[in-house]
């Protein structure tokens, strides 16, 4: 199962942003307090599959599988999430070849998103 913890700065420009009254700053896929402490870290889930593939050599379609049906089934959603199937709620992300995100839709209505930098390449 891939995860993240997905700290504000994911998907925007934000560098800096305030954590239980503390400035944390994001470098280097690295979230710190300002005295080092790890606070936790900037990865992004099509990231997460990037790397799985790239650097695991874990085939696409488990990638894919490990950030959608097994966290789903984890959390008790299996039967409304981690699947295309009728029924499902349509929470979808469309990746190009290089698996970057290129279109996001929740709920089954196209959003608008931020294209993130791989850290991987």
């Amino acid at each position: 199962m891939l995860v993240t913890d997905a700290m504000p700065p994911v998907g925007g420009g934000r560098v800096d942003f305030q954590l239980d009254g503390r400035v944390i700053t994001c470098r280097d896929g690295r979230c710190t307090t300002a005295d080092g402490v790890l606070a936790g870290s900037c990865l992004d889930m099509a990231t997460a599959v990037r790397n799985t593939v790239r650097l695991l050599a874990v085939p696409l379609d488990e990638a894919l599988r490990m950030a959608s049906t097994y966290p789903a089934n984890a959390l008790g959603l299996e039967r409304s999430h981690g699947r295309i199937a009728a029924g499902y709620r349509a929470d979808l992300v469309a990746l190009d070849a290089a698996l970057r995100v290129r279109s996001v839709w929740c709920g089954g209505i196209r959003e608008l998103h931020a294209t993130t930098q791989s850290r991987i390449d």
